[in-house]
């Protein structure tokens, strides 16, 4: 088992204990879902810790995603707890970059881009190529996609 989940188990073991039924109920969806890919496909496998963090960070969007449907929908109750979750789940990720970081390395992405020869709007996928492995787990691709246009346009 990778440190991760492992972490991940030994949480939800307190939590249980503690009788913590929000923590406990988010750790267990988000176990459910480390287990579920890892049986995907035609054999099982164990994930590593950044496969498990990518899962992560994947449940931790379906809670911010749900909340604002649940807070647009003038359900606040359900779209408080929503976030809730999201916020549990985040203690498990890495801190997100602040907007001067990712301005940071977008501009040094981009850099290397005119100097490969990619110019303008249409170097959107190659700047996309650089930043995404640097910020992976770290910012939102929307986010990384608007601050690269927002460059490549200036």
């Amino acid at each position: 088992m990778t440190t991760l989940k492992s972490k991940l188990q030994d949480d939800l073991n307190v939590a249980i204990k503690e009788r913590d039924e929000l923590r406990s109920s988010t750790l267990r969806l988000t176990l459910a879902a480390i287990t579920k890919e890892e049986v995907a496909g035609k054999e099982k496998r164990v994930l590593s810790d950044d496969e498990v963090q990518k899962v992560i960070a994947r449940e931790a969007k379906k809670r911010r995603e749900a909340a604002d449907a649940f807070a647009q929908g003038g359900r606040a109750e359900q779209a408080e707890r929503e976030k809730a979750e999201g916020e549990i789940l985040a203690t498990y990720l890495p801190r997100p970059l602040s907007d001067e970081q990712l301005q940071e390395i977008v501009a040094q992405a981009v850099e290397e881009a005119k100097a490969a020869g990619a110019e303008g709007p249409r170097a959107m996928g190659a700047v996309m190529k650089i930043v995404n492995p640097k910020v992976a787990g770290q910012a939102e691709g929307g986010r990384v996609a608007a601050a690269v246009k927002k460059l490549l346009a200036g």
